[in-house]
């Protein structure tokens, strides 16, 4: 069971009904990572709470921890981890990237990886080490950074590992390029991806019962040409819905012209999801590009550092450690309804903090999840009543226009 309705347009975004065999998810729509089955320090019933519509689990660290016979084993999983709604299953293809060209080139990820913004969410350095992951036509090899085992990944392989995990929605294995590979290597990464895709897709078709649903990904790196011609290629294929991933180029800039190649050649009537984002000034320029749905770790990665979002502040956050916070009895955010903001002051939260527990996380993640479900349920709206225009001057104005509501 696997459908998706566009219920309404403000220029190129988007308001639909994505519904899979465990509920529907309302578009546009943020999806939190758990990326080993977990979402980071909450629990499936914080995510219910905060409003989140789905989750994206990594196959690559199931598959190593405890292992999808295991989860099958275990009931799926849904049972295994307690969540009852719509998941995603990614590929491990960022996985071929974090242990490769990521080593090799000395670049990193919390949100896109733009080299010309290390400054703002990336990470470039000068730092190198040695790949551990080995690609070819057949697929992928890498070494378990877990006990040091070598693993084999095949598009087929990738597919069976996803369908006895039990996800609603699945992605095929793919080549993840770094910003810094040249146009031979990204073109050639590019038709690889082409063809485990292929494969991918004739192996789900031929063992799929018909409750998961398959992405099938567009590859291309920042140049033109290629996105142009794998979103053709990959549209072109009987898929269900279209993920846009791999590098976005090296700036937030090349990234918007990334999406400007790409989503016009997307089928219209079908979902389209971007891997990797999850800046709130980057929510605006996605969503008005037409993107249904974007996975990031950001929210809760950034809680555990002491950070929370808050409207109307440099680049949407505080950090809870600074001194200014230290006598402030005020919550996060005074009109927010999030748990955390309706029983803890600011203060509070720094002592958890300063005293290094772990409620202090768990807080923080609670309200980041929260604020941006409720950005998104607003941008929802916003769509619906082709004002998404008046919502992004709000936000992103630079006078201030009040605490987040």
């Amino acid at each position: 069971m696997f459908s998706f309705e566009l219920l309404a347009k403000d220029g190129e975004a988007r308001a639909g009904k994505l519904v899979t065999h465990h509920g529907t998810i309302e578009t546009p729509s943020f999806v939190p990572v758990g990326t080993k089955g977990a979402v980071r320090a909450v629990s499936a019933g914080d995510l219910r709470k905060a409003g989140t519509k789905v989750i994206i689990i990594n196959s690559y660290h199931l598959h190593l921890r405890p292992g999808e016979d295991f989860i099958e084993r275990m009931g799926g999983l849904h049972r295994f981890i307690g969540w009852e709604g719509p998941l995603m299953t990614d590929s491990g293809g960022f996985q071929i990237f974090s242990l490769g060209a990521a080593k090799e080139h000395g670049v990193g990820k919390i949100a896109p990886i733009f080299p010309e913004e290390k400054n703002r969410g990336g990470h470039f350095s000068s730092k190198r080490g040695k790949p551990l992951v080995r690609v070819d036509e057949k697929g992928v090899e890498f070494v378990s950074y877990l006990d040091g085992s070598t693993h084999r990944f095949t598009p087929e392989r990738v597919m069976d590992i996803e369908r006895k995990l039990g996800a609603d929605i699945i992605l095929v294995l793919d080549e993840c390029t770094s910003p810094l590979h040249d146009y031979y290597y990204t073109r050639a990464a590019m038709e690889r991806t082409h063809r485990w895709a292929l494969r991918a897709l004739e192996t789900f078709r031929l063992t799929s019962d018909n409750t998961q649903a398959i992405l099938g990904i567009v590859q291309g790196g920042a140049y033109r040409d290629l996105r142009e011609e794998s979103s053709q290629l990959i549209s072109a294929q009987d898929f269900d819905g279209y993920a846009i991933g791999g590098s976005l180029g090296r700036s937030k800039n090349e990234m918007h012209r990334v999406l400007e190649w790409t989503i016009p050649l997307l089928p219209e009537d079908k979902p389209r999801h971007l891997l990797g984002v999850g800046e709130i000034e980057d929510i605006f320029q996605i969503v008005k590009r037409g993107i249904d749905l974007f996975d990031c770790v950001l929210p809760t990665k950034i809680a555990h550092t002491g950070t929370f979002f808050v409207k109307k502040t440099d680049r949407f956050r505080i950090h809870i450690l600074n001194a200014q916070f230290k006598d402030d009895p005020r919550p996060i955010e005074a009109r927010c309804r999030c748990y955390t903001c309706r029983n803890y002051s600011r203060a509070y939260l720094r002592h958890l903090f300063m005293a290094r527990e772990i409620l202090g996380m768990r807080l923080a993640s609670i309200h980041n999840l929260y604020f941006l479900e409720s950005l998104m349920h607003r941008i929802r709206s916003a769509i619906k009543e082709t004002r998404l225009a008046e919502l992004e001057g709000e936000w992103l104005s630079p006078k201030d226009a009040g605490p987040y509501p």
